[in-house]
């Protein structure tokens, strides 16, 4: 199965690294032996004949065709499948992932953060008019090259959404990136979950390390509690029905964030906090952030956004290689 409009086969690819191996299968870099184009090969495990194909793949490969096409979308080039049953997701290649640069660097440059932000939620907008949460938003899954490119990548737990709200699982999202009603037993869930994400990573770039670094779903919590302050139902009317709400929650008041988010000035300042209200039918929407006055100086309608801006990755040149 094709997506790039010529028709390929497992032979027509030599892989050359493996760059890492996951729970669903292994990713190598390869080359196109007939274009030579550079790819990232995903080699999906499927354990017996009678399991079949992994959901995430499914969902994935079902997300990109429908995404197909968006300049800060990860592109899925080609989809192989042979005899006996394995699956190959072959994907264009980018340099680094957002997590092993933010590690590399003490510091990222202000108009960067916002060029990436800008980015992020124009492909996040698309996804969202698409009707396609991506439910698992975080620098790992974020890639990047060195002409000041940032893409949305790993959509295995991507899904979409209706009207009305279906309940989904709330096992979803890596904890670090993680909405508050999600951590409060919520299965009715929409496109907040995605920008409450993306809140966190724009404060990760801004810090170069994560906002809320819990090491459990209650620790999580308060992690938030802690810096945001502790929610009630004057700023959330219906946070008592959530499952896990416990009236019995610390009470904190929220802390000033503006020197450790300085690099972000004013607005992106008020832009974070924006997509970080606590009460989802009240957070900012990604395309409702895309006309924020934090943009005000930026074309965001330009890829990369004017005025352009490429990260150094000269100091992160020892990582290892993004992964998709």
């Amino acid at each position: 199965m094709s997506f790039s409009g010529e028709e390929f086969v497992l032979d027509d690819y030599k892989r050359t690294e493996k760059l890492g191996e996951g729970t669903y299968g292994v990713v190598y870099k390869a080359i196109n032996l007939r274009t030579r184009q550079v790819v990232a090969m995903k080699k999906i495990r499927v354990e017996t004949q009678d399991e079949g194909v992994p959901s995430t793949a499914i969902r994935e490969i079902s997300a990109l065709r429908e995404l197909n096409g968006h300049p800060n979308i990860v592109k899925l080039l080609n989809v192989i499948q042979t005899k006996p049953l394995k699956l190959y997701m072959v994907f264009e290649y980018m340099d680094f992932d957002l997590k092993k640069y933010l590690q590399s660097v003490n510091f990222v440059e202000p108009l960067l953060i916002k060029s990436y932000m800008c980015q992020l939620l124009r492909a996040v907008d698309f996804c969202h008019a698409r009707r396609v949460v991506h439910r698992d938003l975080k620098p790992q899954n974020l890639l990047i090259d060195t002409e000041g490119i940032i893409k949305v990548a790993d959509f295995g737990l991507a899904r979409a959404f209706g009207v009305p709200i279906r309940p989904y699982t709330h096992e979803v999202v890596t904890l670090w990136y993680r909405c508050p009603e999600v951590l409060m037993g919520s299965i009715k869930y929409d496109t907040a979950i995605d920008t409450w994400s993306l809140g966190c990573i724009l404060g990760e770039m801004a810090t170069t390390v994560p906002i809320f670094h819990g090491d459990s779903e209650i620790d999580q919590l308060y992690r938030i509690f802690r810096i945001l302050g502790t929610p009630d139902e004057k700023i959330w009317s219906d946070i008592s029905m959530l499952p896990d709400f416990q009236s019995s929650f610390p009470k904190w008041q929220s802390i000033d964030m503006s020197e450790q988010l300085s690099l972000l000035g004013p607005n992106g300042i008020d832009l974070f906090k924006k997509l970080l209200i606590y009460d989802p039918s009240k957070r900012i929407s990604a395309r409702q952030a895309l006309i924020h006055p934090y943009f005000s100086d930026f074309n965001t309608n330009l890829l990369p956004p004017e005025p352009p801006v490429v990260p150094n990755l000269r100091r992160a040149s020892s990582l290892s290689t993004a992964l998709i």
